[in-house]
């Protein structure tokens, strides 16, 4: 019987997680956010699916034609993401590795102009929107520069919490 209550428990705060991360986007309180802002939703739980893995999830959740996903829709699908630790966040050591590599110089930051020039020719390129709010929380005003060795425990989550 313990077991059913620390799984109901597990379950429960699973909930809470979603629905928080969820109420962050939901501007208007109607338990809808518009799908675009789907894939910040689902990083900010610390998961971090491909644009592929994005776009088969988004299918899941069967929006509504108005371009809005309600929270009864995402719910389930994101659950069960999160309990089959579906699109997994990468480690602090992985991350410093990548940030190291991009980081020709050594000089434990990367400038604003670097860090766009790669995160938007390589890889699953972002969108010059997407570099915008990155570079916006990113990039120390003072320094104009991220120090990426100070950010990687903010861009790494524990799965299990």
């Amino acid at each position: 019987m313990a077991e059913n209550s620390q799984s109901a428990e597990k379950l429960s705060n699973i909930h809470k997680k979603i629905r928080s991360a969820f109420e962050v986007f939901d501007h208007d309180s109607n338990n809808t956010v518009d799908v675009r802002e789907t894939g910040a939703i689902i990083s900010s739980l610390g998961c971090f699916p491909t644009q592929a893995d994005l776009h088969a999830f988004i299918a899941e959740l069967e929006e509504d034609q108005s371009g809005h996903v309600h929270l009864d829709k995402f719910l389930p699908v994101m659950t069960k993401v999160l309990l089959e630790h579906k699109f997994p966040a990468v480690s602090e050591y992985r991350l410093l590795q990548a940030f190291e590599v991009l980081d020709k110089e050594k000089k434990g930051h990367l400038e604003p102009d670097e860090l766009t020039k790669y995160m938007t020719q390589e890889g699953e390129p972002f969108t010059q929107e997407e570099m915008e709010e990155m570079l916006t929380a990113l990039v120390d005003p003072k320094k104009n520069c991220v120090h990426y060795k100070e950010l990687i425990s903010q861009l790494t989550t524990d799965p299990d919490t």
